[in-house]
């Protein structure tokens, strides 16, 4: 069997302060994923010491919702990951902690396997005030793994096309895009599955693996945590942007077998998206998004 085949897996689980019950929770889900023959598994953001509890700011800088607490601040060469590390052994596992560079608090996500820390994503694009807890990353950039060049986003940076195509041009093959991506607090639903922000989710996800051809593990928070309530639908998208697998509402691991260099081989074959850009096009366009900026 190829580096590359095998399976791949999002998972849907809740997490909190607590970060030795996440920790616990983390080996449970790698035990898991490896039995059933996972080379990557992305697990939710802020799976080591839990997200926000709550979010609410509006562009004028109001706040009428603040969390209780902050998550623990983490190192990417402390002892939390390095217990990760010793889990995932022979996979790549991508997992969100708070980190800081000694000044600034920085929404993260980290790929490490049994090698150690294999490369970081600090999250971009934040929504509802949470730049009063976070400074932005600023850059997108792929490593490579075991089980192909892998990119990695955080919950939000999915909206924004620019981000995941920013990857795919340094030669993503999988994404995993870990979120903690709450349900509508202005205009919830009685059921998650018809929750807006449960469809935009979704709708996310095959739009960004499709236009992009590239394999996606969309993993995301479960249940309650503070004010909110997550909409779960950890996924697995192939390149042709069908959902391979799912948890659906449920808590889990969204598995799918595939052969990753083939998947993209086939998606490729008759219509390649990357290839028939046409850049020169774009520049102008380009240039008036930065001015409107």
């Amino acid at each position: 069997m190829s580096a590359q085949q095998g399976a791949v897996a999002a998972a849907c689980a809740g997490f909190g302060r607590d970060v030795e019950q996440n920790l616990a929770q983390i080996g449970e889900l790698i035990t898991a994923a490896r039995a059933r023959d996972v080379r990557v598994l992305a697990l939710p953001e802020a799976c080591l010491g839990g997200y926000l509890s709550a979010l609410g700011a509006g562009r004028d800088g109001s706040h009428d919702e603040r969390p209780a607490d902050l998550p623990p601040v983490m190192d990417l060469d402390g002892p939390e990951l390095r217990r990760v590390a010793a889990l995932a052994r022979e996979m790549t596992v991508v997992v969100g902690l708070c980190e800081s560079d000694g000044t600034d608090r920085y929404n993260t996500a980290v790929a490490v396997s049994g090698d150690g820390v294999l490369g970081a994503h600090r999250k971009v694009h934040q929504p509802l005030g949470e730049s009063l807890f976070y400074a932005a990353g600023s850059e997108f950039g792929c490593v490579d793994t075991p089980a192909g060049r892998l990119g990695m986003l955080i919950c939000y940076d999915k909206a924004f096309p620019e981000a995941a195509r920013a990857l795919a041009l340094d030669g993503a093959e999988i994404v995993a895009c870990i979120s903690a991506w709450p349900a509508s607090r202005t205009a919830s639903a009685a059921s998650l599955a018809d929750d807006r922000w449960t469809r935009r989710f979704n709708l996310f996800d095959a739009a960004r693996a499709l236009e992009n051809q590239v394999v996606w593990l969309a993993a995301n928070q479960h249940g309650t945590f503070g004010r909110l309530r997550f909409v779960a639908n950890a996924k697995v998208v192939g390149p042709g942007g069908d959902v391979l697998a799912t948890t659906g509402l449920d808590a889990g691991l969204a598995v799918a077998e595939l052969d990753v260099a083939s998947a993209l081989e086939e998606a490729r074959r008759a219509m390649f998206h990357l290839g028939d850009r046409r850049p020169e096009a774009y520049a102008a366009l380009g240039g008036q998004l930065v001015a409107h900026a």
